[in-house]
């Protein structure tokens, strides 16, 4: 046991590194997600048979481009957009350049929790508002995101803990953080001490990422 802490206390710098590459990749690709991702659900939504922005042909292709991007297991996305991430973040390596592919996986991811989340909404509601006169954008403004905003904040946690997942697998081919931490010196060292630290350290990002997901979304409902 001494051994194994004093190995865990050695690597205490590299841990901390590692798990500040990870907040870095996961907060640059939210923001990102957020940004895209939001509208792009909206639109989704909006554009949608019956609705008052209908129509087909936006909703098609929008829809094709998201699944298309779903559909793509993300170790492969990784090396899939190399060259964009080249381009955007002047190297296929490192934190920065896994961000890149943590936010284009995760736009597609949040834009549909987005539109799953507004489809809950009682059309009633819309219908309403259309009838007293407010335009579309109120509609968006004053009642979809407001009548989806509990939902939408559990999609952002969601979102979160599959980036956390996501920026794991991102280790494989040095994108930094607590998987490349994992593959360095866990999995080609065979230094079972940091590969069990890596992973309760993601098992507890997780829990308090769920935690505080929670408790927002409970607040904001109640509101």
């Amino acid at each position: 046991m001494g051994v194994e802490f004093g190995r865990i206390m050695e690597l205490m710098p590299d841990i901390t590194k590692a798990f500040g590459e990870t907040v870095y990749m996961i907060g640059i690709a939210l923001v990102v997600a957020l940004i895209i991702g939001l509208p792009l659900g909206i639109i989704l939504f909006v554009t949608d048979k019956d609705l008052f922005w209908e129509n087909a042909a936006v909703k098609s292709i929008l829809g094709f481009i998201v699944n298309m991007i779903r559909s793509i297991p993300f170790i492969i996305l990784l090396v899939a957009i190399t060259p964009l991430t080249k381009i955007i973040a002047g190297s296929p390596i490192g934190p920065t350049a896994a961000s890149v592919s943590l936010s284009v996986a995760a736009i597609p991811f949040f834009a549909r929790i987005v539109e799953t989340s507004l489809r809950e909404i009682d059309k009633g509601v819309i219908e309403a508002a259309i009838a007293v006169g407010a335009t579309p954008w109120m509609i968006i403004k004053d009642v979809l995101l407001p009548e989806a905003k509990s939902s939408i904040i559990q999609g952002v946690t969601l979102t979160v803990i599959s980036l956390v997942a996501y920026s794991a697998m991102a280790g494989f081919v040095g994108g930094g953080g607590i998987g490349d931490l994992a593959i360095r010196f866990g999995y080609y060292r065979y230094d079972n001490t940091i590969m069990v630290v890596t992973v309760v350290i993601l098992i507890l990002l997780v829990q308090v990422i769920q935690l505080i997901g929670d408790r927002v979304s409970k607040s904001v409902d109640k509101s």
